[in-house]
């Protein structure tokens, strides 16, 4: 008889961490694979579609995503999340550091692999 696990749920900043840059009205957030053999799993679930819902409160109009598969990293470009920039921005820090925080709580599910530290 064969007993199966359902996946489990890890925030994806247990696999992965991420470094943000603005410009204007543009945030470029990458995430970066602490492990490559994560790499597929993250390819797969940190999608644009996703990234796009989860940030659906800051609107933004395009959200496109760019592989960069031997650095096991991945690249967001997200438009119009920063509410007309840095200089136009009335709000005290929505650009940059604060979105890839954001990004980090997205949900990845596993399949019974040992968590990550």
């Amino acid at each position: 008889m064969t007993s199966t696990t359902p996946p489990r749920t890890l925030p994806l900043h247990r696999l992965a961490h991420a470094r943000t840059g603005d410009k204007g009205n543009r945030a470029s957030i990458s995430v970066i694979a602490y492990d490559p053999a994560d790499w597929p799993l993250l390819v797969d679930q940190v999608t644009e579609a996703r990234v796009a819902r989860l940030f659906a409160s800051r609107s933004p109009t395009q959200v496109k995503r760019y592989l960069l598969p031997r650095l096991a990293a991945m690249n967001f470009v997200l438009d119009d999340v920063l509410d007309g920039g840095v200089n136009d921005s009335l709000n005290l820090d929505t650009h940059g550091k604060t979105l890839s925080s954001l990004l980090l709580t997205l949900p990845i599910s596993i399949d019974n692999k040992e968590e990550t530290p």
